[in-house]
């Protein structure tokens, strides 16, 4: 199901999925201040979230926007612009998991209007296409290149809809501003800046070094109208003594003309926050608790990875991420096989890695496994996808551990849960996001019973006959306090009480704390317009 088509085809199709109307009588009222980066992963979401929170202290209403962001880990956002289908079901959208978390920082839900763009990589050169929500299709980046800037009146008019109910919107560019080879095809950096007439301060991340070469940089690839609608940079992720730096930022300045807006200090409790993308996981990741061992495998196409950040977080657990290369450790008490957006590549890559043999082998030896989604898919006999829609059309056999197998087509599930699990008499919260639809036998031993809110009870998952090997489609199960405690005990394994919500909470309070105190945040202020 890849896009190859004319110009004319592509525009025609984007506008089909773009249009929506706008409320009569809406003006824009907010002012807007956009934050680009150097490079990408420099703390540019970060940032963000901490300015929407502080600024919302303040009393402003603040929203978020990013007009393309390229990342596998995505949140479910209502779409306000649509009614509820005629069964009353809300419509569902979905946008990067940064720009929800930053909703959370405005304390407001999320919308599709601040994540208009969302680009979900399947392979090396191609990615699946989300609009406003929305999937486009699956798009090489050759073809994404020519078709992108058709996509510019509908990312204007969500960043209209944002200003006119805003006092703030603060906006987030993508990558590296600088960029100057894209700009003719720039959604989301300079150009966009540009047609909204944007100021824009400009990040750096000074841990990874090479800050001066990289504001100077970027301020002699820019052309003079781009250089003009620069504010002043900040520097992020400073550690130790910020006055041996000071000569720098002096000639910084002198070779940019850019004033210094401020320094930001390594901010130690960052990993208490979602990560966009994968570029985290390639630090180690290990959490450095004691007693059960879990164990992720690093997919290729790891999706919603931040489904492990509760256990994590949890005192009683230790948590790797198992790196390509490395076996599955023996020691592994439970292995949970995370989202994917190429379930098929990426059982393709457990076979690589001889992961589907340390699996296996951990089952026999009376092991636990989890699976999450593509996860649970990928636990079943066989996936299928006729249509091509993540990859070449074909099927690839799973693990054979859930009597189940799954057809990747139709439209893509997509629903906020909230609700009660009979099994357990656990409160239950996530969301699905899935384009397979699983059947088999393995169904009839459901891993939860869901209310539907009608009374009656939904089966979702599957559980194995001995109780070890379980899927299902919610992300965020293990964010649901009670049923994280619920579980943990059921491994023998100490359950802590963990608030994991109020740990977020606590994160994104003590980071507006943390801009607050090293930002001049009136300053920033002033220059948004």
């Amino acid at each position: 199901m890849t896009i190859d088509m004319t110009a004319q085809q592509i525009a025609a199709m984007v506008a089909r999925i773009a249009w929506l109307p706008r409320p009569e009588g809406q003006t824009r009222r907010a002012r807007a201040l956009m934050i680009q980066g150097t490079a990408s992963d420099v703390g540019k979401s970060m940032v963000v979230a901490g300015l929407c929170r502080a600024f919302t202290r303040r009393g402003l209403v603040v929203r978020p926007f990013k007009a393309q962001n390229m990342s596998n880990n995505a949140a479910v956002a209502a779409d306000s612009d649509l009614p509820p289908r005629p069964d009353g079901e809300i419509v569902y959208g979905e946008i990067g998991r940064a720009q929800a978390m930053q909703a959370q920082a405005c304390k407001m839900p999320p919308s599709i209007h601040m994540n208009p763009v969302l680009l979900k990589p399947q392979t090396d050169i191609g990615s699946q296409v989300v609009l406003r929500g929305r999937v486009l299709g699956n798009c090489p980046a050759r073809i994404y290149h020519r078709m992108r800037h058709h996509m510019m009146p509908a990312i204007l008019d969500s960043f209209e809809r944002l200003c006119a109910e805003a006092d703030l919107v603060l906006v987030e560019g993508a990558g590296s501003g600088a960029e100057v080879y894209l700009r003719a095809s720039d959604i989301t950096n300079m150009h966009l800046a540009a047609s909204a007439d944007l100021p824009v301060v400009v990040l750096s991340d000074i841990d990874r070094g090479g800050t001066m070469a990289a504001i100077v940089g970027s301020y002699a690839l820019l052309d003079p109208a781009d250089r003009a609608r620069v504010v002043g940079y900040m520097v992020n992720k400073f550690r130790g003594d910020f006055s041996l730096f000071e000569p720098g930022v002096e000639t910084i300045t002198a070779h940019t003309g850019w004033p210094f807006l401020g320094v930001l200090r390594w901010f130690n409790t960052a990993d208490r926050l979602p990560a966009e993308d994968s570029l985290a996981l390639e630090r180690p990741v290990e959490s450095v608790g004691r007693g059960l061992n879990v164990a992720v495998p690093r997919l290729s196409r790891i999706a919603n990875f931040d489904d492990a950040d509760p256990l994590a977080a949890e005192p009683g657990i230790a948590l790797r991420f198992v790196q390509p290369g490395n076996p599955i450790p023996a020691d592994t008490d439970v292995i949970v096989l995370p989202g994917s957006k190429a379930t098929r590549t990426d059982l393709d890559v457990l076979r690589r890695e001889g992961w589907d043999i340390d699996i296996l082998a951990h089952v026999r030896r009376g092991g636990r496994v989890v699976g999450l989604c593509a996860g649970f898919q990928m636990l079943g006999k066989v996936v299928h996808d006729p249509q091509g829609i993540e990859g070449p059309a074909g099927e690839t056999a799973g693990l054979g551990l859930l009597d189940v197998e799954t057809e990747i087509s139709g439209e893509k599930r997509l629903v906020d849960i909230d609700t009660t699990d009979s099994q357990s008499g656990c409160r239950i919260t996530g969301y699905e996001m899935h384009m397979g639809r699983t059947t088999g036998p393995g169904l009839a031993r459901p891993w939860l019973m869901l209310d539907d809110g009608t009374g009656e009870l939904r089966p979702e998952g599957a559980l194995s006959a001995n109780g070890r090997v379980a899927g299902t489609y919610v992300h965020g199960l293990f964010g649901s306090d009670t049923f994280r405690d619920h579980w943990l005990s059921s491994l023998g394994a100490q359950a802590s009480g963990l608030d994991f919500k109020a740990r977020t909470e606590a994160a994104i309070e003590a980071l507006a704390d943390h801009c607050e105190q090293n930002l001049d945040l009136d300053a920033l202020l002033t220059r948004a317009r």
